[in-house]
């Protein structure tokens, strides 16, 4: 993996000391962790209705949240920041240092989004003593025919999955044929479609609109990437002799 990381440092190499386990020291108080892992940008985002409602079900619970790329801690640490009691790099999948993690937070549940298969960290998860859960889960159908190449070592790590809430149909069947077992599978929708509007959402919307020369009662569908170069580009329809733009 090293070619990967130099060529990409910017984005996964940051953190490489909490990616070998070496984590500030997490003073425990007797209340139960719960350790939600989020991927990148899309994945962070999308779990802040979930954040919420931890907080707001669960008060006597801790909560500490970990990213894989730099993109993804960065937004972590800014909405998360009074959420959150711990925010830190997910650990390199391998013994020694998902075991110091492990050990240093002491969770009971571990929640995976959006199928976030590690193998050795959800082994020594179990071996912990936590429950595991996959939350809005999805698996695309190119995901599931490259994990197909080894089902027997993917039915062996999902039999440490204690629940899988997947985001469809298409989804739940696909990691059910993976082979987890049908009764530890929900479909829970897209959590993404749980987030509400913010201040800060409305406000943005108003400038697109005033920079783009867009109506109000037009709708405002806005299509965006993290990777650089990020670019938007204007596209010109014409609708009853009448030319619109988005």
């Amino acid at each position: 993996m090293l070619p990967l990381f130099l060529l990409r440092r910017e984005k996964y190499a940051s953190g490489f000391r909490q990616r070998f386990g070496r984590y500030p020291q997490f003073k425990h108080d007797g209340r139960d962790v719960i350790w939600l892992h989020c991927v990148s940008v899309g994945e962070t985002n999308a779990a802040r209705p979930l954040v919420d409602a931890i907080r707001s079900e669960f008060p006597s619970h801790r909560l500490i949240i970990s990213t894989t790329t730099k993109t993804g801690q960065d937004l972590a640490q800014k909405i998360f920041a009074d959420k959150a009691d711990a925010i830190f790099y997910f650990p390199f999948d391998w013994n020694f240092s998902v075991r110091r993690a492990l050990a240093n937070y002491k969770p009971s549940i571990v929640l995976l989004m959006e199928t976030e298969i590690w193998p050795r960290f959800i082994r020594e998860a179990k071996l912990s003593g936590a429950k595991v859960a996959i939350v809005n889960g999805r698996l695309s159908q190119r995901s599931f025919e490259r994990y197909s190449f080894v089902s027997s070592f993917v039915r062996r790590v999902l039999e440490d999955v204690d629940l899988a809430l997947m985001q469809g149909e298409a989804d739940a069947h696909r990691i059910i044929d993976l082979g987890i077992e049908r009764d530890r599978v929900a479909i829970t929708s897209n959590l993404k479609f749980e987030q509400q509007s913010s201040q800060f959402d409305a406000e943005l919307t108003e400038e697109f609109r005033k920079r783009f020369g867009i109506s109000a009662e037009k709708p405002l569908i806005i299509a965006a990437s993290t990777h650089e170069p990020v670019t938007i580009r204007r596209r010109w329809t014409r609708h009853d002799g009448n030319i619109d733009h988005s």
